[in-house]
């Protein structure tokens, strides 16, 4: 297939023989506007109407008389019922999805009243106020909880109250935003893994946020664990010894991907996997594949579940008892001078909760009065808060034994993986304790001294921005402007009902923000991130219908740089992660800039050409399997290409080489191939004609070859 469609060399072009940068794309401009045009306002009684119906929302920035949304509090504004006597939502009263965010409600007022909000402008935020304010008019509108404000001259100046949400869904719902097949596929490249024809039509017809909010909720697909049961991998066996190996967790982690009905649960759990790390390299113990799994499932059962139970279930985890040597921590023992292992303590600060330094709610780091960063943390912090991690150790209430007579051996069963860490009361330290300003008393239990250190670390003003600023970086954007961290932190701190650490609204506020939808991203420099790897593999099978033909799901480690992706799920080389939040690539344009880019710390030439390398064969051919008919890693006469892509909607368009990029770029793409780019793959394509006659391997090759010159243009690299 490489020499017919002349691969390396029109490959080498897409790449332009470099590294893939974070520039604007160079796509044929996008004419369409970020909102679709609303209807005009007709007459005045129309505009006395509007500025009824929008009096209650705020803005910011200076109108008349002084007065300002950024300096309003909504429970004082007197509220005037002038859209007369309100009534609750019909489709609020049926599901909470019905209710407009803020984004929705203020894209919704410029569509239906382009008179009094002219012209789309961008979110801003002050205290719990989302608002805009237009220039040409001198309005603004905003939301504070659940209440609309207005303020402006359509107000006579003054800050006013006209409903909430719940009020305006139906109106809102009546009249959504015009989505196109672009705008859909972009959505779904970054809340899953892949967008397909029927997803499309999906967000397309109900929306974003009632998209997401119902794969929110979709029925949870069978977990790693009853994978990993169901093919016998927790067999005692000396043949197979799957107890003493981690090939069954990568076969796992890959099917959850490649398979899992719910993906939006499983994008936002890979993602959880990055921030809170525990990888299959660095555990060993009997059964880690099980371990792995316990771990996966429950960042997947708590992705929009609430950040503090989550937090608790990560330290308790068996897993990370092993990794970051929570198991078995002890007290201090003054006679022989052993002292509380550390590790947790400090990671669960720097890495999983507040990080190295203060910061604003922008995630900005705050200065002292000499300019310098003031740290979050001192050594005083992570000795005294390791005293509240010990006592904890492995659960075998539920443990029975098999003996495995040719290695002697007795070998648990698997139950200890999946039960949270148990307290043995005689190993707690008792002594008093004080961290992050908390003070625990001597004699404390260790329950309630867990408690106390994950209270403060969850309650502690950092968490929502540096949690949230690495969750817009693993689906959005590596370089996310300060306001957006700002918004996306303030929904951490109060999901607009008084709940702090909802994840659901979290990730939403992430996925839904003005920063993430308009179309400015395309074009602007230093948006979108480059795609890791393995979301590169994910994708290919998802959109292209990959299936096992025995069911083996065989997909193993592929951590090698040089001949494969050089990335695996939850295999890490440590624990700070594949690549650093800060990472910026040294040489480039983003380094003068000083631009975050973390994923570009897996790049180099030999992962490059890799890359290309692997998927070349793969795209092609599939992945091949060693003994497909079979659950342990062994070889036999059935090796083959056992997991295969079908490629049905692409071999009906294979004959026209133009329609065929276009669907490609479309579902890989979102639509973000320049016309250049696809007119170079094209050309490569028709190098090789087709006919009606042409062979099935034939069609196939050029499938194949119009895939990977996609998967290696830098503009498909670059998502944004």
């Amino acid at each position: 297939m490489a020499d017919a469609y002349n691969l390396s060399e029109t490959s080498s072009a897409l790449l332009e023989q470099g590294q893939p940068h974070l520039v604007p794309s160079t796509a044929t401009p996008d004419t369409r506007t970020p909102t679709a045009a609303g209807p005009t306002v007709a007459s005045s009684a129309a505009v006395l109407a509007a500025a009824a119906l929008l009096a209650a929302c705020g803005g910011g920035g200076d109108s008349a008389g002084g007065n300002t949304l950024a300096s309003a509090n909504a429970a004082s504004t007197p509220y005037q019922p002038l859209l007369g006597t309100p009534v609750p939502s019909r489709l609020a009263a049926q599901t909470a999805v019905a209710l407009p965010t803020p984004d929705q409600l203020m894209d919704w007022a410029e569509r239906t009243y382009p008179a009094l909000f002219p012209d789309h402008q961008l979110n801003q935020l002050s205290g719990t106020i989302i608002y805009r304010f237009y220039p040409k008019s001198g309005n603004h509108v905003g939301v504070s909880g659940n209440d609309v404000l207005v303020l402006g001259p359509m107000s006579d100046n003054s800050v006013t109250k006209v409903g909430t949400l719940a009020q305006f869904a139906d109106a809102v719902a009546a009249n959504p935003a015009v989505i196109t097949q672009e705008d859909a596929a972009r959505f779904l490249l970054q809340a899953q893994f892949s967008a397909s024809d029927a997803d499309i039509a999906a967000v397309r017809s109900k929306g974003y946020a009632t998209f997401l909010a119902e794969q929110m909720r979709a029925p949870a697909s069978p977990s790693g664990l009853e994978w990993l049961d169901a093919r016998g991998y927790a067999g005692v066996d000396n043949a197979t010894r799957y107890y003493d190996s981690g090939y069954p967790g990568d076969y796992m982690a890959w099917h959850q991907l490649m398979t899992s009905s719910d993906a939006v649960r499983k994008r936002l759990a890979l993602a959880l996997s990055e921030f809170f790390v525990v990888s299959l390299s660095g555990l060993d113990f009997a059964w880690r594949s099980h371990g792995i799994a316990a771990w996966w499932d429950m960042l997947v059962a708590n992705a929009t579940g609430n950040y503090r139970t989550l937090l608790e279930r990560v330290t308790l985890n068996a897993a990370m008892g092993y990794y970051l040597n929570t198991k078995g921590n002890m007290k201090e023992n003054v006679a022989t001078g052993r002292v509380p292992d550390e590790n947790y303590a400090r990671e669960v600060m720097q890495l999983f909760t507040i990080g190295l330094s203060q910061l604003n709610l922008d995630g900005t780091d705050k200065l002292d009065a000499s300019g310098n960063k003031i740290d979050s943390y001192t050594q005083s912090d992570v000795s005294n808060m390791a005293r509240m991690f010990t006592g904890w150790d492995i659960d075998n209430t539920q443990n029975v034994g098999t003996f495995e007579p040719v290695q002697n051996r007795t070998v648990p069963n698997t139950a200890y993986t999946r039960l949270p860490l148990r307290l043995t009361a005689a190993n707690h330290s008792i002594l008093p304790a004080s961290f992050l300003g908390t003070n625990v008393a001597a004699g404390t239990d260790g329950v309630a001294a867990l408690k106390t250190a994950l209270d403060t670390l969850f309650n502690h003003p950092n968490v929502g921005p540096f949690f949230g600023r690495q969750m817009i970086q693993r689906l959005v954007t590596s370089n996310p402007s300060p306001a957006y961290v700002a918004r996306v932190a303030t929904v951490f701190n109060n999901n607009g009902s008084g709940v702090r650490g909802d994840l659901a609204a979290v990730f939403s506020a992430v996925l839904l923000d003005d920063d993430a939808r308009r179309l400015e991203g395309l074009t602007q420099n230093g948006f979108g991130k480059l795609r890791e790897p393995m979301l590169r593999l994910v994708q290919w099978g998802r959109t292209f219908g990959i299936t096992s033909a025995r069911g083996s799901w065989k997909i193993g480690e592929l951590g090698n740089p040089a001949t494969q992706l050089g990335q695996t799920p939850l295999r890490s080389p440590s624990v700070f992660n594949f690549f650093r939040p800060g990472y910026v690539p040294p040489s480039t344009a983003l380094s003068a800039s000083k631009t975050p880019a973390p994923e570009f710390q897996l790049v180099n030439e030999s992962s490059v050409s890799g890359y290309l390398n692997y998927m070349q064969g793969v795209v092609r051919n599939g992945i091949f399997v060693n003994a497909p008919d079979m659950p342990n890693s062994t070889s036999n006469a059935n090796n083959g290409f056992d997991i295969t892509a079908s490629y049905t909607a692409e071999l009906a368009l294979v004959l026209d080489a133009s329609a065929l990029v276009r669907r490609l770029n479309l579902l890989l793409c979102a639509g973000q191939l320049s016309a250049a780019t696809q007119g170079l793959i094209v050309n490569a394509l028709n190098a090789t004609p087709l006919t009606a006659t042409s062979t099935d391997n034939a069609r196939r090759d050029r499938v194949a070859a119009a895939v990977l010159l996609v998967m290696a243009s830098s503009e498909y690299l670059i998502q944004k």
